[in-house]
């Protein structure tokens, strides 16, 4: 696999072949040939996930990949020529899709290897007629443009090619002519000119004798037969024009026809036996952000005709934002990995069931670890921060790869931990560009920062909600929150109890962000106060002790108090409440509750407790936690009588080890990792009776937390 992306193989594999090879029927970055598995019915592949999961960098790869061995097209339906209609020309005569095949049809007419460009003829023919409906004799120069480019769409760059040139010419001429051109035959600016122009296009295309004559009369004769033409292709040219202007379903109608035209079209460059020897293999076509239009559009034109018997010879690929589309309501799914050998996809009854949903997965511990390797050869990698960074990223490839692009350049200046990385400048010459800012304007959607930022500090709606009243405009409000919410399921983020931004590494780079916001960090301690406040007032804090579900709420209350207290730096009540806690809960319970409190963000500038330092630790330690941890320092208030001093003390050694060895921002201690086992253990000998979940913690949770894992509970 010559690929510079990883955990990608089920796909660009040559040996065996991988998913693309199957399809494309030849070996990625390769000449050779592949067998078919899906040798005339194949689906149309839609890779889906949230932002940064590598779906653009998959068809951007898949485009390399087969770049000169058979023809390639890319679009992002998200670039701006996809959006609105260009400058001058009517609505009516412009679609995204309309946009989209232009633009397909001109990277797919590049010669490739040893065969010459493909002409797209009943698709130039098809889009002349489209267009014509938006033309008038105001602007004859533009009128022009349009008709070169489309029909230069038929130009199949031989010997010949220059002779098709100028017949291009004298045809635009010809139907921009201000004195005897169809422009002539409607009042001056009035209306579609479309009869006049499709009469003078059908002349022009049947009066010679050459290749370009002979392609353009086949290409007319085709829409002889779209529906209720009656065999004539001039009817059938002005009922596509007039259902495009239509607008709505008709509309859609047009566009089908028009896919339906340049699938035509590529059937037969490949068709009979002298092309198909020249062009091995299948064309290639990529669509990223199919969300949108015109992806939406394209892909739900190709499984129509698919499903109704119309078949073609293109490996279609997209990425798809999020998880699903009704376009895609019945698509076969499947995982990556499952399709290396074989696909198993067989199409259904239903024209969705064309279409092969793959979520692409996050990359593994060691493929992250191979990105960072890669990205710092030659430099001295701290052999904890691999794992760290995919504890941190959870395997997203566009955060794993920045993450690795600052370490290459800020490693060497003393950036170490992934927070130091994600602070650093990436060094790209336009100002502030520190990693965790780009990885946020790439992975939250427009417009949405500043208040996804605020609410990740929200465990749900409620307290999204309570943070909106408290600090954000008053015309965000409620509305505001379920629209964010909405949004970011929208986009394919997880749904995580206890969690309104699910996703934890976009939770981790938006906290983040909220807490550099400011000099003073105001916005972070007052979202913080403001849950505090929250959880202590609102009612359900105090739970009837006959009512299961109100005391579990209000213990969960609690605990997120008590998390918002502990990121202020106030660490005292939630030793407090474990201490008192340790005997009365349930050990996996507890260890739950404890691992969720040491989930609190740290900034060593947010602790207010006052640590003494002695002599034997350097005064600049950045991070308290690790000699807490270890008992050196920091044995904190001393417990009121009758408490268990022992107790109060080993508890709170442990919330500050978990504490750093899980902070995704930190690299784990090995010490302080080490530290847990030990004190786990003396914790389980005062649970004789139910000790076992201690006991697998203190066994599990130093190898989980060095590995980068969750920790494991119960």
């Amino acid at each position: 696999m010559r690929t510079g992306l990883y955990g990608r193989g089920a796909l660009f594999d040559t040996e065996p072949p991988g998913l693309a090879a199957r399809l494309v029927g030849l070996r990625p970055f390769q000449h050779g040939t592949s067998p078919y598995e899906h040798p005339r019915d194949l689906p149309f592949v839609v890779f889906a996930g949230a932002r940064g999961l590598g779906r653009s960098a998959v068809l951007a790869e898949l485009r390399a990949a087969y770049e000169g061995h058979t023809p390639v097209a890319l679009i992002d339906c998200e670039e701006d020529r996809f959006a609105r209609c260009p400058a001058g020309r009517p609505q009516e005569s412009w679609s995204p899709l309309s946009q989209a095949l232009v633009t397909i049809a001109e990277q797919l007419a590049e010669p490739v290897a040893d065969a010459g460009r493909i002409p797209f003829p009943r698709l130039a023919t098809g889009l002349l007629a489209v267009a014509a409906g938006g033309w008038n004799d105001r602007d004859v120069p533009r009128v022009r443009r349009e008709a070169e480019r489309i029909l230069l769409l038929n130009d199949t760059g031989s010997w010949a090619g220059g002779h098709t040139r100028r017949w291009i010419g004298r045809v635009s001429a010809r139907l921009t002519d201000p004195l005897t051109g169809p422009l002539t035959g409607s009042p001056s600016g009035t209306g579609p000119v479309v009869e006049p122009v499709v009469e003078a296009a059908l002349e022009a295309f049947s009066e010679g004798v050459s290749p370009t004559h002979r392609r353009l009369r086949k290409a007319a004769t085709w829409y002889r037969d779209h529906p209720n033409a009656g065999g004539s292709p001039k009817l059938g040219l002005l009922l596509l024009s007039g259902h495009f202007r239509a607008g709505g379903d008709p509309r859609a109608h047009a566009e089908g026809h028009l896919v339906r035209a340049l699938l035509a079209d590529l059937d037969d460059a490949y068709g009979g036996a002298l092309p198909r020897a020249n062009r091995p293999g299948r064309p290639v076509v990529l669509v990223d952000n199919a969300q949108t239009a015109p992806g939406t559009g394209l892909i739900g034109a190709v499984l129509r005709d698919r499903a109704a018997g119309v078949a073609d010879r293109v490996a279609f690929f997209a990425g798809l934002r999020g998880h699903g589309h009704p376009a895609l309501r019945n698509a076969a799914r499947g995982t990556l990995s499952g399709l290396a050998r074989a696909s198993g996809w067989e199409p259904g009854g239903t024209a969705s069931s064309r279409a092969l949903l793959v979520p692409l997965p996050p990359l593994s511990p060691d493929d992250c670890a191979r990105v960072v390797e890669t990205a710092c050869r030659g430099l001295a990698v701290p052999s904890r921060l691999p794992r760290a960074a995919h504890r941190l990223t959870a395997g997203n490839p566009l955060g794993t790869a920045l993450l690795a692009e600052s370490a290459r350049r800020n490693l060497p200046r003393g950036a170490v931990t992934p927070g130091d990385l994600l602070t650093a400048d990436l060094g790209r010459g336009d100002g502030d560009r520190a990693a965790c800012r780009e990885l946020l304007d790439r992975l939250v959607p427009d417009g949405c920062r500043d208040a996804a930022a605020l609410l990740a500090v929200a465990h749900d709606r409620a307290s999204a909600c309570a943070l909106a009243s408290a600090l954000l405009p008053g015309d965000f409000g409620t509305a505001g929150v379920l629209a964010l919410e909405a949004r970011l399921a929208e986009e394919g983020l997880p749904t995580v109890p206890g969690r309104f931004v699910g996703d934890p590494f976009l939770r981790a780079l938006l906290l983040l962000e909220l807490y550099r916001g400011d000099p003073d960090h105001t916005a972070w301690r007052a979202a913080h106060r403001t849950l505090v406040a929250h959880y202590t007032d609102a009612p359900g804090t105090e739970a009837a002790p006959d009512d299961r579900g109100s005391a579990d709420d209000g213990a969960r209350r609690v605990l997120y108090r008590l998390h918002h207290e502990l990121a202020l730096g106030a660490t005292e009540p939630a030793v407090t409440h474990l201490r008192d806690a340790f005997h009365r809960s349930a050990p996996a319970q507890w260890l739950s509750a404890l691992a969720f409190l040491a989930s609190a963000p740290y900034h060593p500038t947010a602790v207010s407790e006052a640590v003494t330092v002695p002599e034997a630790v350097p005064a600049a330690v950045a991070d308290d936690r690790p000699p807490v941890a270890l008992g050196r320092v920091g044995t904190g208030p001393r417990p009121p009588d009758g408490v268990d001093t022992a107790l109060h003390l080993r508890v709170r050694r442990l919330l500050y080890g978990v504490w750093q060895v899980t902070d995704p921002l930190a690299l784990p201690d090995p010490v302080v990792a080490e530290r847990l086992r030990s004190e786990l253990e003396h914790l389980s000998r005062l649970r004789p009776a139910d000790a076992e979940p201690l006991r697998r913690a203190s066994r599990h949770w130093p190898q989980d937390a060095l590995a980068g894992r969750p920790l494991r509970v119960g």
